[in-house]
């Protein structure tokens, strides 16, 4: 499994990769495989604002649907509209091409909350 070191991660399986006041986010490689082959995203809103720990998205499989939370509380500044043509790249690149979200993060100290990778790899280990 890929873990990048410097993401933070949920244990809800969401990646953040922060970029000054927005954070990138996406599901760990952990989660997209245990999805399996991903069908359909429904993504949010580009303006919606969003508290953190919310359902912000959902994402469909060949196996299941599941949820994803947002982390950070903020604004909505952009969305993946490439998962709309071809929701596979949560699959081949889900820390790359298969990113979701970009949230504006309206309060930095919600950042403490988040994991590191040594903490989601061991997290995970232990599934």
């Amino acid at each position: 499994m890929s873990i990048p070191k410097d993401f933070k991660y949920t244990f809800s399986h969401e990646w953040i990769k922060i970029e000054d006041d927005k954070a990138l986010i996406g599901v760990t490689d952990y989660a997209q495989d245990k999805l399996g082959d991903v069908v359909f995203v429904e993504l949010p809103k580009v303006g919606t604002e969003i508290e953190a720990g919310h359902e912000a998205v959902v994402i469909e499989s060949v196996k299941t649907a599941a949820d994803v939370y947002t982390p950070l509380s903020g604004k909505i500044t952009k969305v993946n509209t490439l998962l709309d043509k071809d929701p596979s790249f949560i699959n081949s690149g889900p820390y790359g091409k298969g990113w979701i979200f970009e949230i504006e993060i309206r309060d930095k100290r919600e950042l403490e909350k988040l994991i590191d990778a040594q903490v989601y790899e061991n997290k995970i280990s232990e599934d």
